[in-house]
């Protein structure tokens, strides 16, 4: 599978919000497919990552449902 790019920019960088705190994000590569979060994310403190999180492009004003990526 190829990597998984931004649909306006080209990006590979996305971020999503919690849910409970929509101040707190977390970032994240998507690479083949899959998941890469930065290594600022501490993963067990992680909300549940499905296809209807909305996520966020890093780059470009871009939004949508994670499924849409992958």
């Amino acid at each position: 599978m190829a990597d998984s790019k931004c649909p306006l920019c080209g990006s590979q960088s996305f971020f999503f919000k919690d849910p409970v705190d929509p101040f707190e994000i977390y970032e994240f590569d998507l690479e083949a497919g899959k998941i890469i979060f930065s290594s600022e994310v501490d993963e067990s403190e992680l909300p549940t990552v499905e296809g209807e999180t909305e996520t966020y492009c890093n780059r470009c004003a871009w939004h949508d449902k994670l499924i849409t990526l992958k």
